[in-house]
């Protein structure tokens, strides 16, 4: 009778899980690039039953926890440092304090007070630093090119749809400035969520070398644009209500045996 009660514990924990899963889903609707998570389950270890040809479950587990990482809608911003991956691809963003380096599809950027292209807690933008397209490092944008006018400043810039920043100095000259490049992974799966719209564990996804928009297998950048959540409300909602009921037949099940058990102690007076 204890497997039974076990056997309900463990579809309560698994289904408690999967109703967090959701429910950050549901949280992260307006997330700028957030892509939703499904967990997986499995069945536990089953035990043979004495004196039967057959076996009994031991309840259930998690197989696993997968991000899907489909494409969600491209909305223009009209703000220039806003991008957008359409396909394949992330931005590789680089942490100033520490080296340490990120995924993400999170592209609301902004400009530094030092001209570095950097994410809203301050992580840098990594592509080509220099005129040239030669030079991997953090993307900048500022007055910095070879011969320029004495005196001259930053008088504007923009940023293409392949990535290449645009600058122009109050001289009239204007120049490329650098290039934000793109990365792929040949498992997405095995990213890990590393708060704020990034990813770690790169590595073991299989990261490639950093490629130009629309080149090697990598999307292409949209301007001024940004990727919402791909969270789909009404999917999120139906498996809510399925693992309600779900987490509901659990609780009755752990209730029923209570009630057995009681009519046993109950036999013995």
């Amino acid at each position: 009778m204890s497997s039974s009660l076990s056997i309900a514990a463990s579809g309560l924990q698994q289904f408690q899980t999967e109703i967090n899963v959701i429910g950050n889903n549901m949280a992260n609707v307006d997330t700028t690039g957030f892509k939703d998570a499904r967990m997986n389950f499995e069945d536990a270890f089953s035990q043979a039953v004495s004196g039967a040809n057959g076996q009994v479950g031991n309840g259930v587990s998690t197989a696993s926890i997968t991000s899907n990482f489909n494409q969600g809608t491209l909305a223009s911003t009209g703000r220039q440092t806003d991008l957008a991956v359409s396909g394949n691809g992330f931005f590789l963003v680089k942490n100033p304090a520490d080296g340490s380096e990120y995924l993400t599809r999170d592209g609301s950027f902004t400009v530094d007070i030092n001209g570095y292209l950097t994410t809203a807690d301050g992580l840098r933008v990594q592509g080509y630093s220099d005129a040239a397209l030669s030079t991997p490092g953090d993307v900048k944008i500022d007055a910095t090119v070879l011969n320029p006018t004495a005196g001259a400043t930053l008088n504007s810039y923009t940023i293409g749809s392949g990535g290449t920043v645009q600058v122009t100095l109050s001289d009239g000259k204007t120049y490329t400035r650098g290039q934000v490049l793109l990365q792929t992974v040949k498992d997405p799966g095995m990213l890990r969520n590393a708060g704020g719209n990034l990813y770690s564990n790169y590595v073991a996804a299989g990261m490639s070398a950093p490629a130009a928009s629309g080149t090697n297998g990598v999307g292409v950048i949209q301007a001024s644009s940004l990727e919402s959540s791909n969270v789909d409300l009404t999917n999120e909602m139906t498996n809510l209500i399925t693992a309600q009921r779900a987490f509901e037949a659990n609780s009755k099940m752990v209730t029923t045996t209570d009630e057995i058990l009681q009519d046993l102690v109950n036999l013995k007076r």
